[in-house]
């Protein structure tokens, strides 16, 4: 009899405790997001602030729960990179890469191998980021450069053209008027100085507003 109640006493904190733990299983992921969320949160407003140790802390705790979390990694390259600290920035893209492949990352490598004067590794990166994502200006003329200290002058070019086509504005133009005019290329140049003088407005020439004319119901 005694057995038979110990039994029955087993079974129920056997059956009590699954059911604790399938509550608590459910709250865990909500649990766990709500702090990610905290440590996204303080890790980026430690960046704005340029508060790099806590920024650094969040982002590492981040990893700590989430060891393949590309985008923390990326972030933390970014911190590093700010601080001149490139070879650990090259790490952190170099795994962001290696775990999610993104322009982004891929970007920020190249222009972490360009700032350290790495111009072939540079250019690897910055072409496996324009494969995933060709459609911003700032991708070709970071290629471009990189191109350049390469000394290959028809890619530079064709990359500047790119850009240009890609975001018609006077900072494409005025890259690409100076490649025009080291090399010496007069009539592309006078084309492209066209282009740029329309999208400045002249000084001393205030902008005419209209107003809707008057009628009388």
């Amino acid at each position: 009899m005694y057995a038979l109640v110990l039994l029955t006493i087993f079974g129920y904190l056997v059956y009590r405790h699954g059911r604790n733990y399938e509550r608590e299983m459910a709250v865990l992921p909500k649990k766990l997001g709500d702090r990610l969320s905290r440590l996204w949160e303080i890790a980026y407003h430690g960046m704005r602030e340029n508060r790099f140790l806590r920024a650094e802390k969040a982002l590492l705790t981040i990893l700590k729960i989430d060891e393949k979390n590309a985008a923390a990694y990326n972030r933390l390259g970014i911190l590093y990179a700010k601080q001149r600290e490139y070879r650990d920035a090259i790490d952190c893209f170099e795994i962001a890469s290696s775990i999610e492949p993104s322009s982004s990352s891929l970007h920020n490598l190249g222009l972490i191998y360009y700032e350290t004067e790495n111009y072939q590794k540079a250019a690897t990166a910055f072409e496996q980021a324009l494969k995933l994502e060709d459609v911003l200006a700032a991708r070709h003329i970071a290629y471009a450069k990189v191109q350049e200290k390469l000394g290959n002058d028809k890619l530079v070019l064709q990359e500047l053209q790119r850009a240009a086509e890609l975001e018609p504005n006077p900072e494409t133009y005025t890259l690409l008027s100076k490649a025009y005019e080291s090399r010496g290329m007069s009539e592309e140049l006078t084309q492209t100085q066209k282009k740029l003088a329309k999208l400045i407005m002249p000084s001393g020439r205030p902008k005419r507003i209209l107003r809707p004319r008057r009628v009388v119901i």
